[in-house]
């Protein structure tokens, strides 16, 4: 029976291949897209799930309550994992991590023994032991128990080993950084290349901090916060009662004493507004979008995730949603062969297997040529999403996994018109109440409205994000982003970078030359220095507010084209500006100071304010603009440079040739300010292009099932419309009978997605401080472009039979 069922169905497709063609065009494009969200999932969940205690390992949070937004943060005091390590038998191994590129993380020039050229390398951090220890990375070389236990060590991927040390065991060989031979690392360690789907893959040179400090009791320093903690757990442990546990005793033993020896009378308040979390290794790529840590890679989104699943299966239901509509809008064609069938004595549960066979043999023709689809428009898919997945061909979960979907989808698409199509009465059928199809058209209608929903829904999304980008990208920042040359990698000029800057300031195309790596945007080598700053004169209650401590040079503000609002700017000709400096209005107002100009304000030194400048966005603009404090100092790795635009090309050639005097044995590094200011929202473009592709995915199933229903309509009508023609109907009015009950179904749904996206993109902009308003005229644009789209679709039918002779449909009559 079972081939007598394939055969029929096979012959059934072949014999309305329009509709076999939209149904399975519509269901192969959704499958293609659901099998690409399902790998992009698969990635994204497949994080920090290799190291061999995974369940065990978490990294510490602290969780601060400002006014009732809690803040969440990953810089932790230098001594804390030592302590907890020692105070709580719960913990089995504790480690550090230091990416700041305050301290020298980041990236550098790496120079071998043998070789004087050196090299730009990013993926540097500090490490200590016990990170080693708890990840259990795997070594090529040397042993992991003891790789980092020694001052000046370093542990190296094994990718990067094969690149300065072909072929070779590196382990007691020496590099040196940014042509510092005064502090040579000796490589006892060549690990492993981290995964992909390590939050952790990007670093390549682990560094040791044993024998570290950056200055002074720095190691001991618990109101310093750069560190980030990794614990592993003994197993069993309660991490909820543990967290209580561990913010208690370490509050109490540990840090508000320290807090009290320096004079914060408010101290004993942080056990009511501070609090410790452990957060599991395998969420934090997914689930960090709320908390500030060092991204040194871009970190994914839970919600991301989620919205995605959901996009795959809306797309999914669409095409599903086809298949149901033109299956029973064609019922009168199966409705004489049901009617036979049943006379001859056929049963309604062999009718049903005979219909579910057929959709099955469309499920399965849909699920080739989705693979097909996916596979070409992989490389396409990660170029949207900034990923390098690999189709499955190999792994053994694939073919199962296809033939279960292939079984589920045709079951969820053709149990309905099994069901329906069997039920049909022989009588009515052989004394042709069915002649003209089902009359019934809510079902269809309702399916309509709900492919256009979902439609209208991305169509606005995708209006939204991509008005948000423009917004970003155009917005008043604050500093003039515009032909800002970044030259990297300067700290190597040997001592010579004044004079460097100098002789950049001779070339003609130059505006003004900066020297600081402190820059208003988020990048490798840019550095950020929080600290707690006070009003000399309230300093004695205790009272502190956050802020960043960058140091610049007396160009940088002219450079940047920052507005000085108040007072004047560094002068390298006076001496007492060392003990300066230039605030924002931020930091004005949250140190309360009514006349800034000669106020004193102190992070442990005490300055005195010269100057104020407008507040600029320094970070991303989801963030608020916070306080920033600005000294005269020196942090040579990184030259701004302000070009004229009218002769760019002759300015580079110029910058360039300096720096091959300067540096001969290293190649130039540069790169412009604006440009890496929209790679720092790559996130936001991605979710852009991906919400367009979506949108218009489903748009063209949703009017591919729209033609096959303009079709069907027409089809039925086709007496009607050439009688109406006899009596003088002219082509505009059968257009417009045919096609004003779609056009009525996409304005319903038009109706029911406006609120649905009003609420959704607006929940998506409240990650951004500074982001658009929802207009009334986006709904407007995206209903008219769905009913253009519309009318298009269902146009081509109509107009096709307006134009008909009418002869040719009353020949028989």
């Amino acid at each position: 029976m079972i081939s007598y069922y394939i055969k029929i169905a096979w012959r059934s497709l072949l014999k309305q291949r329009m509709y076999s063609a939209i149904k399975i065009g519509g269901f192969a494009f959704s499958i293609a897209a659901c099998i690409l969200i399902s790998l992009f999932i698969h990635n994204e969940l497949s994080y920090d799930r290799s190291y061999p205690k995974e369940n065990q390992i978490y990294r510490i949070i602290g969780v601060f309550k400002n006014d009732g937004n809690p803040y969440k943060g990953t810089a932790l005091p230098a001594p804390l994992t030592k302590v907890i390590k020692e105070d709580f038998p719960e913990i089995e191994l504790a480690g550090r991590l230091l990416p700041n590129s305050l301290f020298g993380a980041g990236s550098n020039q790496v120079m071998t023994a043998d070789n004087n050229k050196s090299t730009y390398e990013e993926g540097f951090t500090f490490a200590d032991q016990g990170l080693l220890d708890i990840l259990q990375i795997p070594m090529v070389y040397g042993e992991r128990a003891h790789a980092l236990d020694e001052p000046n060590t370093i542990v190296i991927s094994e990718s990067k080993a094969q690149k300065y040390f072909p072929n070779q065991d590196p382990i007691g060989e020496v590099i040196y950084l940014n042509n510092d031979k005064s502090k040579p690392y000796t490589i006892k360690g060549v690990m492993v290349d981290l995964p992909a789907t390590s939050h952790l893959y990007s670093y390549d040179f682990l560094l040791t901090m044993t024998g570290v400090e950056f200055y002074p009791g720095e190691q001991t320093n618990w109101g310093a916060s750069n560190y980030v903690g990794y614990i592993q757990v003994k197993e069993g442990t309660d991490i909820k009662q543990f967290e209580k546990k561990l913010t208690a005793g370490l509050l109490t033993n540990h840090v508000i004493p320290e807090m009290k020896k320096a004079g914060n009378k408010d101290a004993d308040e942080l056990i009511n507004s501070t609090s410790l979390q452990l957060q599991p290794v395998h969420d934090i790529h997914l689930k960090s979008f709320d908390i500030d840590d060092y991204k040194t890679v871009p970190r994914g989104d839970i919600r991301f995730v989620w919205l995605f699943g959901g996009i795959a299966i809306f797309i999914l239901l669409i095409a599903c949603i086809n298949f149901i509509n033109l299956s029973t809008a064609k019922s009168a064609n199966r409705a004489k062969e049901v009617g036979m069938r049943k006379v001859a004595g056929s049963y309604r549960s062999g009718l049903i297997s005979q219909f579910l066979t057929e959709s099955m043999l469309y499920s399965f023709l849909s699920f080739l040529l989705g693979l097909i689809i996916a596979w070409l428009m992989l490389p396409l898919f990660n170029e949207l999403t900034g990923k390098s997945l690999a189709f499955p061909w190999t792994d053994w979960w694939l073919i199962p996994a296809i033939i279960c979907s292939t079984i589920i989808i045709g079951l969820f698409a053709g149990l309905y018109p099994a069901f329906y199509l069997s039920a049909f009465k022989p009588i009515s059928v052989l004394k042709g109440k069915l002649s003209k199809g089902t009359k019934d058209p809510f079902l269809r209608s309702g399916l309509v409205v709900f492919q256009f929903t979902t439609s209208i829904i991305l169509i606005i999304g995708t209006f939204i994000v991509y008005s948000q980008m423009q917004f970003i990208l155009n917005e008043k920042i604050g500093y003039n982003k515009e032909q800002v040359l970044l030259i990297q990698g300067t700290n190597t000029l040997d001592g010579q970078v004044k004079t460097f800057k100098n002789e950049l300031l001779k070339i003609p195309q130059v505006k003004s030359v900066s020297v600081g790596d402190y820059l208003p945007i988020r990048a490798n080598g840019v550095k950020r220095n929080g600290n707690g700053f006070s009003n000399v004169e309230d300093v004695s209650n205790g009272n502190s507010v956050s802020a960043q401590r960058w140091e610049i040079d007396e160009d940088y503000i002219q450079t940047m084209g920052i507005e000085l609002l108040q007072g004047r700017n560094f002068s390298a000709q006076m001496t007492t500006d060392s003990q300066s400096v230039i605030i924002n209005e931020a930091l004005v107002k949250s140190l309360g100071l009514k006349e800034p100009i000669g106020a004193r304000i102190t992070n442990g030194d005490i300055y005195t304010v010269i100057g104020v400048v407008q507040d600029f966005n320094f970070e991303s603009l989801k963030d608020d603009i916070g306080g920033l404090c600005m000294v005269l100092g020196n942090s040579p790795s990184i030259i701004s440079v302000k070009l004229d635009a009218a002769n760019m090309s002759e300015a580079m050639q110029s910058v360039s040739s300096l720096w091959k005097t300067f540096s001969p044995n290293q190649t130039i590094r540069f790169t412009f300010l604006d440009q890496v200011y929209a790679n720092m929202y790559d996130d936001v473009q991605r979710m852009g292009y991906v919400f367009t592709c979506f949108a218009v995915l489903a748009v063209i199933i949703a009017c591919l099932g729209l033609f096959g229903l303009a079709a069907f309509s027409t089809e039925q009508r086709v007496k009607e419309i050439g009688i109406r023609k006899v009596l003088g109907a002219s082509v505009n009015s059968v257009i417009q009978l045919l096609s004003k009950d779609f056009i009525k179904l996409v304005l319903i749904a038009i109706l029911i997605a406006t609120p649905i996206a009003w609420w959704a993109m607006n929940k998506w902009l409240q990650d951004f401080a500074y982001h658009i308003e929802v207009q009334w005229w986006m709904f407007v644009f995206a209903g008219l472009l769905a009913i253009a789209i519309a009318l298009v679709t269902v146009s081509f039918q109509a107009i096709k039979a307006a134009i008909a002779n009418p002869v040719d449909s009353l020949r028989d009559e």
